[in-house]
């Protein structure tokens, strides 16, 4: 074993019997670097990352390739998810050399951390226009011990290209009043109006833009056609519930089966708000089965998520993937019997298939399921009893699916992802009604408060077999605190509420900069790297930018902090010249932009748990996406409910003026309808 065995991180421990000497990331293994006069070569990518597992097996598991390594390198090895600060820093050297990025990520650098040559994927043979990744080794090498000079100043000029790419280009002007109008224009420019999503393959689910499509009049056909293709396709998981990262086609088809934490707590959030607007059952039913996979599989005993799935199979061959969720037409006949000439044809299974893993040809063509034959169409050829003996056959297919060889689950907890599904269970308890949600919405705050929370209230990063590491993030505060926010709305405990406040105030301690007008991603560990980053752009996450604004307004909202909302302003302005040019990637800050557009509005229902029912069921039935919904035992507790009375009442108010409190849901319907 290397030293990776001492690690928590799944993803590096998949590299601990690796015969590459690696080190974490660590100032010891610069300090190595220094003593032995060679270059550091980081490998950055993360436990469900099929590349990432190819690379390993065909160099890193190589007893030749790993003796280059050793020999001419000191080998660091980084879990992007673990460390999301130090794979921004090295994946924007990586996109500046080579004009793209992703990983495995593959950078060398000086044993002070500069950057001066960096990739992606290295084969182990020359080919597809790649060098192979032991020629890459070598004249890296060659050139660190004959031509240094060239080295470092390729150096210190990258990395004085990343140091000043990272610093914000504040606009210095605000957005003009049509802005969120052109921005859904932008984004139809670039909708698919066959198969919904935007662009090309591959496509991404995007659900920050899909959020702020939602708030948009002229922009929710395209969030919810979107939503349909996409709940009809193989990027979702048509038996298990919950869906993969991305689709590979433009058809919402084939999907990359890794299974996140971070895209199904998002994408549940925004079904539900779907399902406010439309009552679509169909958006409802999605939420739902994302939250039973999400809960069946990625719930701990401990009340954390994990944080992702892989995409392989394991197999004697190596990992393959789909294996788990594909089929054969013989496949289905042997689960369902009878039901099989049904199950064909719902879910469009063929001989023929429509999925081969290009690196295991052996297993063949298989089928991704998917459902373009439309339940009506069924039913009028097959009977009206059509649903319920389909949901029969999935349970089956489903039991006997959980049978197979089943691919990795990675058991870290991050603090910023479980943020976000904090908010998902959240949401859902409030507007399904559905008191179980609750019940894990809070178990998972209990867990935060206990790991991951720190005497002085801020957070750890990550969470594996029993230990808190690396120290919080902005992401981390942020979403966790946004997360607060929603349970607060669903359960009515001050103390969560509360708790979101203080880590704002941690947010605006350690990362505002108010001469920048922006918020930087890391805090008091930015001095190990070469330069801090403020990030804007929704990458598969919203961006910390995006999330601390919308946090400083629901901090404005529920306490009247008045600089919070100028901070909100200022960030958003700040980014402005990229929101009015983007075709998408800022669905986060568009969101944060409608929300300061939008009235103040407020919905305060006072009164015991039992008295506030019928009323919040009323209002949980409305999309609200920035009024302050305010659950309270009694009125005074905060600047929102000052002077309110109690007795299951609801207070609705618009830019403070309130209509009439009513004890009467059907005139608190009315009171919604006018808002």
């Amino acid at each position: 074993m290397n030293r990776l065995a001492q690690e928590s991180s799944p993803y590096l421990l998949q590299h601990q019997n690796n015969p590459v000497d690696w080190w974490p990331w660590s100032e010891e293994a610069f300090a190595e670097a220094r003593r032995r006069d060679v270059p550091v070569l980081l490998s950055v990518g993360y436990s469900t990352c099929h590349w990432c597992h190819v690379m390993a097996h065909e160099s890193f598991e190589d007893a030749e390739t790993a003796a280059l390594m050793n020999e001419h390198f000191v080998n660091v090895k980084v879990d992007r998810e673990e460390r999301p600060d130090v794979d921004a820093v090295y994946m924007a050297a990586t996109q500046a050399l080579t004009g793209q990025g992703g990983w495995p990520m593959t950078v060398f650098l000086t044993p002070d951390g500069e950057p001066f040559y960096a990739g992606t994927y290295f084969p182990p043979r020359d080919g597809h226009g790649l060098p192979s990744f032991r020629r890459v080794m070598a004249s890296i090498s060659d050139v660190w011990h004959n031509k240094r000079e060239q080295a470092l100043g390729n150096a210190q000029a990258l990395t004085a290209h990343i140091q000043e790419a990272s610093q914000p280009r504040t606009s210095g002007r605000a957005l003009p009043a049509d802005a969120l109008h052109r921005a859904v224009q932008n984004l139809r420019r670039a909708y698919d109006d066959v198969q919904g999503g935007f662009g090309s393959a591959p496509k991404f689910p995007a659900p920050t833009t899909l959020d702020f499509l939602l708030t948009q009049a002229d922009g929710r056909d395209m969030a919810l056609h979107t939503l349909s293709r996409m709940g009809a396709g193989g990027i979702h998981d048509q038996l298990g519930g919950g869906f993969h990262r991305y689709s590979v086609d433009a058809q919402w088809l084939v999907p990359h089966f890794e299974k996140m934490l971070y895209d199904n707590a998002q994408l549940t959030r925004t079904l539900l708000h779907a399902y406010q607007l439309t009552k679509n059952e169909e958006y409802a039913n999605l939420a739902r089965s994302t939250l039973t996979y999400l809960e069946r599989e990625m719930l701990s005993p401990t009340g954390g998520f994990y944080s992702a799935q892989d995409a392989d199979t394991p197999t004697e061959h190596g990992g393959v993937e789909g294996l788990t969720f594909t089929w054969t037409p013989d496949e289905l006949r042997a689960v369902v019997g009878d039901e099989a000439h049904l199950i064909l044809r719902y879910f469009n299974v063929t001989d023929a298939g429509n999925f081969l893993d290009p690196h295991q040809p052996q297993y063949g063509k298989r089928n991704v399921l998917h459902t373009p034959t439309l339940l009506n169409a069924l039913q009028r050829d097959l009977g009206d009893d059509i649903p319920e003996r389909l949901e029969a056959a999935k349970a089956k297919l489903l039991a006997a699916r959980n049978g197979r060889t089943q691919p990795g689950t990675d058991d870290k907890m991050l603090t910023s992802w479980n943020g976000l599904a904090l908010a998902a269970f959240a949401d859902a308890a409030r507007i399904l009604q559905e008191p179980r949600y609750l019940d894990i919405a809070r178990r998972n705050a209990d867990f935060i408060d206990r790991e991951m929370r720190l005497p002085d209230g801020t957070l750890k990063h990550t969470f594996k077999g029993g230990q808190a590491k690396v120290e919080g993030l902005l992401e981390d505060h942020a979403l966790y605190a946004l997360g607060l926010v929603g349970l607060f709305q669903a359960g009515g405990d001050l103390k969560h509420l509360n708790w979101a406040r203080e880590l704002w105030n941690i947010v605006r301690r350690d990362h505002w900069d108010e001469t920048a007008g922006v918020f930087y991603s890391s805090g008091g560990n930015a001095q190990t790297l070469l330069t801090r980053q403020a990030q804007a752009f929704d990458s598969a996450v919203i961006s910390d930018n995006a999330a601390a604004a919308l946090l400083a307004l629901w901090m404005h909202r529920y306490f009247g902090d008045e600089q919070a909302e100028q901070i909100a302003r200022r960030t958003v302005d700040s980014f402005a010249g990229d929101l009015l040019a983007a075709v998408g990637g800022f669905g986060g800050l568009w969101q944060a932009a409608a929300f300061l557009q939008a009235p103040h509005t407020e919905i305060a229902i006072i009164g015991t748990p039992e008295e506030r029912a019928p009323l919040e069921k009323v209002v949980n039935q409305h999309f609200l996406p920035f009024t302050a919904l305010t659950p309270a035992t009694e009125g005074g507790q905060l600047p929102v409910l000052e002077g309110r009375g109690g007795g299951g009442q609801a207070y609705v108010c618009v830019n403070m003026t309130c209509q009439l409190p009513t004890r009467d849901p059907e005139k608190l319907e009315q009171q919604l309808r006018e808002l």
